[in-house]
């Protein structure tokens, strides 16, 4: 092996980023990832275009290279949504029993439900309740190809659209090991791309396009799906793809829910939001402040202006914070209580929005039915 076959590896090594597990020994590299998975960059061109089709300014999710937001898609284009809820895959990995992988299925729609989606335009699915019947025909037919995409392309080194000459992993790296339910578990994550699993909505459209929003760790399902597409007569999927939230303590940290203090709830209160980011929000101050006026902050490694990014929606502010916390004119505390204000208000907005969901709202959104207006 070359040195840089051994670097290459070893980078691999270093960064892990795949449907069960994402873990890094430093910040998450997603030029690498790009390059991995055969993706393209989200470009300013493309959401330029998003601006003159709907005549109104981008997600700030699209804005500051970050992702989108479900419900702009929706406002914006006047589009259907189908949200899949896998409450199979929460059963199978989180060693949960089925009871409770429903339970929280619905617990998940309410917060869902509590953004704003519209009900003649959304339909929310569990895989428990709704995977079977015509859904299924789907799902045993790519089981069935996803042996011939595996032998066509061996496991340890498939195909990779770009980096000719890469060694790359299979695009799931299942072993022996691995039990049936993992690995029957890719067609169930794929099927709904296609129209056709959802003969209430869309019977007679098979030429619907589906768009999909995920975080980059899902790309390994959606790239099988975009092969077998054409093999079943669909259109390939279109992902748009996000980047990683980072936990308060850094980007180096990890996002649990056995530490509480790694990320802000939409459940935690104004103090508990405060408390968190005083306490835990990494900083890219100086030691004293006499040093911050002196040097500034750094920017690359600030959790409260990485999190003022995905969330302040006021593009001048968040650059006048950033000009003045970088050359020293604020300090850590008043970027800390900006951040405070700004994420206080959208939990306790959100919290409202949640308390008025009803059980019988879920049922609406779940309900297998027609939409005729979701077009309109």
């Amino acid at each position: 092996m070359d040195k840089n076959e051994e670097k290459q590896r070893e980078e691999e090594r270093e960064q892990v980023v795949s449907p069960w597990e994402v873990s890094s020994s430093g910040k998450i590299d997603y030029d690498k990832l790009i390059d991995k998975f055969g993706c393209q960059r989200l470009d300013q061109s493309l959401v330029d275009r998003v601006q003159r089709l709907t005549g109104r300014p981008p997600h700030v999710f699209l804005r500051r290279g970050v992702f989108f937001a479900h419900r702009y898609l929706q406002d914006a284009f006047k589009v259907p949504l189908v949200i899949q809820l896998t409450d199979d895959e929460k059963c199978m990995w989180k060693n949960l029993s089925v009871e409770e992988s429903q339970r929280l299925a619905r617990e998940n729609a309410k917060d869902i439900i509590a953004c704003g989606f519209d009900v003649t335009k959304t339909f929310i699915f569990s895989d428990f309740d709704y995977v079977g019947g015509h859904i299924l025909s789907y799902i045993f037919y790519l089981v069935l190809v996803l042996p011939k995409i595996m032998r066509k392309f061996p496991l340890q080194c498939l195909l990779q659209e770009h980096g000719e000459g890469c060694e790359v992993v299979g695009i799931f790296g299942f072993t022996g090991e691995d039990h049936i339910g993992k690995v029957s578990f890719p067609p169930v994550q794929a099927v709904p791309s296609f129209p056709s699993s959802f003969p209430h909505l869309f019977s007679g459209k098979d030429h619907l396009r589906c768009l999909i929003p995920c975080a980059i760790d899902q790309d390994p399902y959606f790239r099988m799906t975009r092969d077998v597409a054409p093999r079943i007569g669909y259109h390939k999927p279109a992902l748009i793809e996000s980047s990683f939230f980072p936990a308060l303590q850094g980007e180096t940290g990890k996002m649990s829910a056995s530490d509480p203090n790694s990320a802000i709830y939409v459940t935690d209160s104004a103090k508990a939001i405060k408390n968190k980011i005083n306490k835990y929000a990494f900083s890219g101050g100086q030691e004293s402040v006499e040093l911050h006026r002196k040097l500034g902050a750094n920017l690359e490694v600030d959790i409260p202006v990485k999190y003022l990014s995905f969330f302040l929606e006021d593009d001048a502010e968040l650059e006048h914070i950033k000009k003045e916390y970088g050359a020293g004119g604020m300090l850590t505390g008043e970027v800390k209580q900006r951040l405070a204000k700004v994420l206080t208000e959208l939990v306790e907005r959100h919290q409202v929005a949640r308390a008025a969901v009803t059980d019988e709202m879920v049922d609406a959104f779940m309900a297998v039915r027609p939409l005729p207006n979701m077009f309109d």
